[in-house]
């Protein structure tokens, strides 16, 4: 059975976050919104819940995973950061941007791209994610929620219960969110290099694109 919560997109109610958040501690995959898309999203140590977002999703082995985090309090527990890098997530977070980083000995190896061994860090300006990352106390493990053969991430809450009824504990519903993802941005090398253009604006910013990256 997959429940629904309708969370104020403004003003969320902390007794349904709490609710989120304890399916979340159950081993439970939920479904809810960002500064930029929907997000399929478990518990970072769930390794039964992590399957299953991969069958979801049909993700290949290489596939770089996402930590969602409250701020960059978190971050050196689970990246290796150096002062440049710090002070460019500094200036962009929070926002609709995901930074690829080294991984610490903190995040699960399953989690990390096979040959490279980075994670996904990123860090939303929404209030929902944000009040859920308060109640969980915890980054969430994440994806966008896109699901295989479809164009564009889902974008209404109703939708995504019909298509993933049964496949995912919950959907919060927060109202319809956008369908264009993060702004990718490497820094793995002490170099930032744009891997994917989306919402994240890298126009002011003076950061190098990689080659045949376009708008996702």
């Amino acid at each position: 059975m997959t429940q629904v919560l309708r969370v104020h997109p403004v003003t969320p109610q902390r007794r349904l976050l709490r609710r989120a958040a304890g399916v979340l501690g159950a081993g439970g995959v939920i479904v809810y919104p960002t500064d930029s898309c929907y997000a399929l999203g478990c518990q970072i140590g769930d390794k039964e819940a992590l399957e299953r977002i991969r069958a979801i999703r049909r993700l290949e082995p290489g596939h770089n995973f996402t930590l969602v985090c409250r701020d960059l309090s978190e971050l050196a527990t689970y990246a290796r950061v150096d002062n440049a890098a710090y002070r460019l997530l500094k200036a962009l977070t929070p926002g609709p941007y995901t930074f690829v980083l080294q991984a610490t000995r903190e995040v699960p190896r399953r989690l990390q791209h096979p040959r490279r061994r980075t994670i996904g860090i990123r860090v939303p300006d929404h209030r929902i994610t944000q009040a859920l990352l308060e109640e969980v106390g915890e980054p969430l493990l994440s994806v966008t929620c896109q699901l295989p053969g479809d164009e564009l991430p889902l974008t209404d809450p109703e939708e995504i219960r019909e298509r993933l009824r049964g496949r995912v504990d919950l959907v919060i519903d927060g109202g319809a969110c956008g369908v264009e993802p993060t702004t990718v941005v490497d820094l793995v090398s002490g170099v930032p290099v744009v891997v994917r253009r989306g919402l994240g604006d890298i126009g002011p910013l003076g950061l190098a694109e990689v080659e045949g990256a376009g708008r996702a």
